[in-house]
């Protein structure tokens, strides 16, 4: 994973220049709070670019947000879901997949109900008056 300080949200796409297009995984978050909870639990010092996840936030908890409408700067994200973690986390680090199955440690996956650029700084809040019927 490369750090940017910027990216574009397309709308109802995903990350401009990102494999994953369309779909229901169109935008994947991680917190730092997280990370470094997973991190210490490990007694390890690992990137969170390991996580391969698109966006870092920090300041907001993500757990049990599945239908929750999550504005990033001024975009949209309608959470779909838990990002469940895959065997590449223990290759990364032996354990890593077992904390990320805790309290929807391992982030969650989205679409993008409203798009534009995001940037490192952006406050990460979900809209307490918006929310999305289940698909």
């Amino acid at each position: 994973m490369d750090n940017v300080a910027a990216a574009e949200l397309i709308e109802n796409r995903g990350i401009k220049g990102n494999a994953d297009q369309k779909g229901m995984r169109q935008i994947t978050i991680i917190t730092q709070e997280n990370w470094i909870n997973m991190m210490k639990e490990l007694k390890m010092n690992l990137d969170p670019s390991l996580r391969r996840a698109n966006v870092l936030v920090r300041g907001i908890s993500l757990l049990g947000t599945r239908n929750r409408i999550l504005r990033l700067g001024n975009c949209l994200i309608h959470v779909r879901g838990e990002t469940r973690p895959c065997e590449q986390m223990d290759e990364a680090s032996p354990g890593l997949k077992k904390v990320m199955q805790v309290n929807w440690n391992g982030g969650i996956f989205g679409t993008i109900v409203k798009g534009g650029i995001i940037k490192i700084g952006n406050q990460a809040v979900f809209e307490e008056t918006l929310s999305v019927n289940p698909v």
